[in-house]
């Protein structure tokens, strides 16, 4: 009988963290990952500025890469299409950046095709494909059992050579309050992926974008980028402290507007007292209780704590401020 080969937690716990292998530091690690967005939104023209930094070794944006060969399967374009789009990017590139406008399905053989231009290629950190569709092969499977199969087949590709593989996909046009979930086609793809990529314009026509990313490895980033002279440009960086106020209701940061004006720095009384002197709005006393205790972390790092006791009147909440976490020294707000 086959046996399971398990760990235990503790060995888990005791061994030492390995850090991801970067292509591109902090953003693009080894693996399979899907770069989505609306048709003709610019995605071939980020691959091919990609693929040029990763093959001359120079910064993606501002990000360090480990320099390589790179192989593009262009597979929606004619290669005077592609040089048309180089003329704009570059002046020079050299032997490291692979085009091909060809290439097998993945039922047919492109997994041997890759692993052939592997052994002649040993140096390719790289490869791109756009698109899946163009991959794929007609099937009778279910949905989800088709994306599933199909990009897991390109990771372990990606996986058996330690390379990244950067798949070109479409978006929905039905709009969608998780952006993950606007990439076209289930969950199998996105839930396959090591990380996704999904770029977005406010509308059509207009240079600025969004690019955010996701993944097992890559911290969640929103990059603000702007489509100046055919070339992806990074504006600015959506900080981490923006991102994770977004995830905060708003009555928890009205509370910490309340307490940063608030004259003596100390507040105590009961839950439906802080809604009435906060001017909070639009929620229970139970869920306002919870918001508080579930967010006490998030208002400690910004200045104000947070406690809770019971008494014989009821429960009794305090709030104090104290010196912010965030800011340099012990000088606390005044």
């Amino acid at each position: 009988m086959l046996k399971l080969c398990a760990r235990t937690a503790q060995e888990l716990l005791e061994e030492p963290i390995t850090e991801a292998d970067w292509v591109i530091e902090d953003l693009l690690p080894v693996g399979a990952h899907i770069l989505a967005g609306a048709p003709k939104i610019g995605k071939s023209w980020m691959m091919l500025a990609m693929g040029l930094a990763v093959s001359m070794g120079t910064p993606f944006w501002d990000y360090a890469v480990c320099q390589g060969s790179v192989l593009y399967l262009c597979l929606e374009d004619t290669y005077a299409r592609v040089k048309k789009r180089l003329w704009k990017l570059t002046d020079e590139a050299n032997d490291r950046f692979y085009l091909a406008n060809s290439a097998a399905t993945i039922k047919d053989g492109l997994a041997e095709q890759i692993d052939y231009f592997v052994i002649t290629h040993p140096d390719l950190k790289l490869v791109f494909i756009d698109t899946f569709q163009k991959v794929r092969s007609p099937t009778c499977d279910s949905i989800y059992a088709a994306d599933y199969g199909d990009f897991s087949a390109l990771k372990a590709v990606a996986d058996k050579h330690s390379l990244a593989m950067m798949v070109v996909h479409h978006t929905r046009k039905m709009a969608d309050e998780d952006i993950m979930n606007t990439v076209s086609g289930s969950s199998g793809i996105t839930g396959s992926a090591d990380s996704i990529w999904v770029l977005k314009r406010a509308s059509r026509g207009v240079g600025d974008a969004t690019l955010t990313v996701t993944g097992r490895d890559v911290e969640f980033r929103e990059l603000k980028l702007a489509l100046r002279d055919c070339r992806w440009n990074l504006i600015e960086r959506t900080s981490e402290e923006e991102l994770e106020e977004r995830d905060v209701p708003g009555c928890v940061l009205r509370v910490l507007e309340f307490m940063n004006v608030h004259e003596e720095g100390v507040w105590s009384g009961s839950v439906g007292e802080l809604i009435e002197a906060a001017e909070v709005n639009g929620v229970t006393t139970a869920t306002f209780g919870k918001f508080l205790a579930q967010h006490s972390v998030f208002m400690r790092l910004r200045g104000i704590t947070y406690s809770k006791k019971h008494t014989s009147t009821g429960q009794v909440v305090t709030l104090e401020r104290v010196a912010y976490e965030g800011s340099e020294g012990d000088e606390g707000y005044g």
